[in-house]
């Protein structure tokens, strides 16, 4: 028996390509995921460890608020001088080195723009010499106030040179500096990690970085010889207390690299949920080709009933089938994922301003999981198959009809319980009910829905397929096409449901973004009452700011009824880390956002004071009147009175505070401003010259409120390409599962077009009908994907609507390309069947059996 399977396993290896492909590039997704994470997680081992070679031990202050990754870059806290003295005074100490190191300082380069930064910090600091790991390529160090260097990597970007005088950014509105030097680092390399670094002189950076003249938030110590880092690391622990944190330079790489590699988790998981999509796809696309195999040889297989084989055997034998076709898929998807994994890894790189790589290298978990997927899901796709082959009676190798149609009743009642099922998980899960488990929910209601869907699927192809395939009809090769589509109910479904996924998924986001879209556009239009807005796009961690003596310059210029900038941070409010705004004009909540007062006064805030919507104080407890401490990024913590309480808004942040709060922000400066008009007066006549105030400000413009709307949501547009990109390959395989049906097909009805030809049926006619046929199921697919796309994209809009998101679009457009993108995909999918059928031998074929 097992060599029997092997010979039909190789006999029939042509028509197996396409779907262990669909294996191949569902495997890709998953290991490339684990291979990318892996050497990235090395790389940042690696770039760390340099970074902190010459860190024997290191002290800093606790921070006053806590901040993850996600956040933004970790505040630390300013320290007086005489703290360095008194590491300095420890026994075992050979050097201490007051620092200063803080993101925030971006350079302007010639073109006039600051240099950008896609996720490295941009870090500002005291120059303290050359070392092991620092090297100055050109020029000197800084000694003057106005001088300063920078690292090559920087240089390179902003297209700078020693000598050139240049405007940096930092706690205070612009300053320019002469470029006296440019560094590099030890191994030629021009960064680290692409961060960029400005070095300053040690009272400079203190005033421009920290804010506090005569302060460091770093001390950098050497151990004297014969001192290991442990024992100094707690020796100077005890001599500065427990308001500071003391690690050795291995303990600060492993922690910044740990931080690190917790947002690469959150990546990885991404590819992974794609991956999952692929291969969900490609379960269909199995599962369709081993039920046709079976279809197929069905009299090979009686015929091995009736010699003596057992139902386990036959069983035994398509599974070993699957087993093959999943190892071997996996091989390819391990090498095409470790491929892939090595390019993102290269592209990664290149963002991050050259970082150099580890080694790529195959972890385990990228060879488990590609071999575990590959081989469970072909496994399981070919199961169903295996368990219909093994009651296939005697008998049946007698019989010329292979399949006989079966009743939908058991399909359509399992299909209406799965989603079923599906639709109280996305119930449970979008309406907040699911606990702690809500993504996880949310995930498996739309698996359970899908799923579902595919087994419903069956019942309603055929007046569907019967309507599309009307179109046709009046064509003698499309009568035929139309009716072959139709034939099989349950292979049209399965080959459709495997284009539905894809389209569903992107039609079902579609929907979600351009409703957050135009509900955000309407909320903008109907609640801001102001012309102007001065606002930056946000590309790294820190929002774009600008000099706060914008303000009132504008607040100056004819026209102009009222002006307000806006701060904002992370705050803890009692023992809740909230988001906190704060606001220069309190009047504008009325008068500019539409505020409606719940109780107190929302016109005015004094020092001390602080506005919180409805819903922020009755989760908190807070009413008019009620104290409540708050710690800032900088500073001590402070006591803060409501005294006024508004409806809560998508538009309004939970809590107001007045200006003077921003000075304990972590960005000190204005990150947005609403400019009001007179009545009358004309926005062509204020923005130039709002324009004109903002330059030294490049990270923000002025735009009236129909651009800023649309620069705000121009990066939802971003994120739906970026998307459709990598469901596109759910869309691939599922091209590859209506070739391979129609493969398949051919070769099922081989005797069938014989008979055709040989009643005069053209070549072209054939094509013909081999192409209706794959263009009926493509739209019909398409069809499918479009309706439960919809409908789980108006599902998650309506979850959704207390957050703001409370008008469904549906893209109507985009609908009608799908559609027509699909009966596309059905013309390029026939194309090798049909030339196939066209190529038939017609005495052969009606010879075949």
């Amino acid at each position: 028996m097992f060599r029997a399977t092997l010979k039909s396993l190789l006999a029939r290896k042509v028509r197996l390509v396409l779907s262990g492909l669909a294996v191949v590039l569902g495997v890709m997704f998953v290991s490339g995921a684990f291979v990318l994470t892996d050497t990235l997680g090395r790389s940042f081992d690696s770039l760390f460890a340099d970074a902190y070679a010459e860190v024997d031990v290191n002290v800093a202050a606790k921070p006053k608020l806590a901040v993850n990754e996600f956040e933004g870059e970790q505040l630390q806290t300013p320290f007086p001088a005489s703290v360095v003295d008194t590491v300095r005074a420890v026994p075992g100490v050979a050097e201490a080195t007051g620092t200063v190191v803080a993101d925030g300082a971006r350079l302007i380069g010639s073109n006039g723009k600051v240099v950008a930064s896609f996720g490295p910090p941009q870090l500002g600091g005291n120059w303290v010499g050359e070392g092991d790991l620092v090297q100055l390529r050109e020029g000197r160090e800084p000694r003057a106030d106005d001088e300063i260097v920078i690292n090559k990597g920087l240089a390179d970007a902003g297209r700078v040179a020693v000598g050139d005088r240049v405007g940096v950014l930092t706690l205070a509105p612009r300053k320019d500096f002469t470029i006296v030097g440019i560094f590099g680092y030890s191994g030629d390399r021009d960064s680290l990690g692409g961060v960029n670094e400005v070095m300053f002189t040690t009272p400079t950076a203190q005033q421009l970085m920290l804010g506090e003249p005569g302060a460091f938030n770093n001390i950098v110590v050497t151990a004297a010889s014969g001192v290991s880092d442990e024992s100094l690391r707690d020796a100077v622990a005890a001599a500065v207390g427990d308001d500071y944190v003391v690690k050795t330079g291995e303990q600060l790489s492993a922690d910044a690299a740990a931080g690190l590699k917790e947002g690469l988790t959150f990546f990885n998981r991404i590819l992974l949920g794609f991956a999952a999509v692929a291969l969900l796809v490609g379960t269909f696309l199995i599962l369709n080709t081993f039920s046709i195999i079976v279809a197929q040889r069905t009299r090979e297989l009686a015929l091995l009933r009736a010699v003596g084989a057992s139902a386990r055997q036959i069983i035994g034998s398509v599974v070993l089938e699957a087993i093959a076709i999943g190892l071997i898929a996996s091989l390819f998807g391990l090498a095409a994922g470790i491929g892939i994994g090595a390019l993102l890894a290269y592209l990664f790189s290149n963002l991050a301003g050259g970082m150099a790589l580890a080694g790529i290298a195959v972890p385990a978990s990228a060879v488990i999981g590609a071999f575990g997927v590959g081989l469970v899901i072909t496994v399981l796709a070919a199961l169903l198959p295996a368990l219909r082959a093994a009651r296939i009676p005697p008998i049946a190798a007698m019989q010329d009809v292979a399949t006989p149609d079966r009743p939908l009743t058991k399909i359509t009642i399992a299909g209406a319980v799965v989603t079923s099922v599906g639709a109280v998980l996305l119930f449970l899960g979008l309406g907040g009910h699911a606990g702690g488990n809500t993504l996880a929910t949310i995930l498996g209601g739309v698996l359970f829905a899908f799923i579902g869907v595919a087994l419903l699927t069956p019942l309603i192809s055929k007046p569907v397929v019967a309507a599309l395939g009307a179109v046709f009809s009046g064509w003698v090769p499309g009568k035929l096409g139309r009716l072959n589509s139709g034939r099989n109910p349950r292979r049209t479904a399965i080959t459709a449901a495997a284009l539905m996924v894809g389209i569903a998924l992107v039609t079902g986001i579609t929907v979600i973004l351009d409703s957050a879209k135009s509900s955000i556009s309407g909320l903008v239009q109907d609640n801001v009452r102001a012309e102007l807005v001065i606002a930056g796009a946000q590309s790294g961690p820190r929002p774009p700011s600008f000099d706060p003596a914008v303000l009132d310059q504008t607040k100056a210029i004819p026209g102009v009824r009222l002006v307000d900038g806006q701060y904002g941070d992370i705050a803890l409010l009692g023992d809740q880390r909230t988001w906190v705004g704060a606001v220069t004009e309190p009047a504008a909540m009325r008068q500019v956002y539409g505020a409606t007062p719940v109780a107190g006064d929302i016109d005015r805030l004094a020092a001390g004071q602080m506005m919180i919507s409805s819903d922020a104080a009755e989760s908190r407890g807070l009413s008019v009147g009620s104290t409540v401490p708050v710690q800032f990024a900088r500073g001590e913590p402070q006591t803060y009175t409501v005294t006024g309480v508004y409806e809560s808004s998508p538009i309004l942040g939970p809590v107001i505070m007045p200006a003077d709060a921003a000075r304990n922000f972590s960005i000190t400066q204005p990150i947005q401003a609403f400019i009001q008009l007179e009545p009358g007066a004309r926005v062509a006549d204020v923005l130039p010259r709002v324009e004109a105030l903002l330059a030294n400000s490049p990270e923000v413009s002025v735009a009236d409120r129909d651009a800023f709307i649309e620069e705000q949501t121009g990066q939802l547009d971003s994120l739906l390409t970026m998307i459709q990109i990598l469901l596109a390959l759910a869309i691939v395989i599922a091209v590859l599962g209506i070739i391979n049906t129609l493969a398949l097909s051919v070769l099922e009805r081989t005797r069938e077009l014989g008979l055709l030809r040989a009643i005069g049926l053209r070549r072209s006619q054939t094509m013909g009908m081999i192409t209706v046929e794959a263009v009926v199921i493509s739209v019909f697919g398409a069809l499918l994907g479009v309706a439960v796309g919809t409908g789980l994209g108006a599902a998650v809009v309506e979850a959704l609507r207390e957050e703001g998101i409370n008008k469904l679009v549906l893209p109507w457009g985009q609908m009608g390309i799908f559609l027509g993108l699909a009966a596309l995909i059905g013309v390029i999918a026939a194309v090798l069947p049909a030339i196939r059928a066209a190529r038939i031998n017609v005495l052969g074929a009606i010879a075949h059996d």
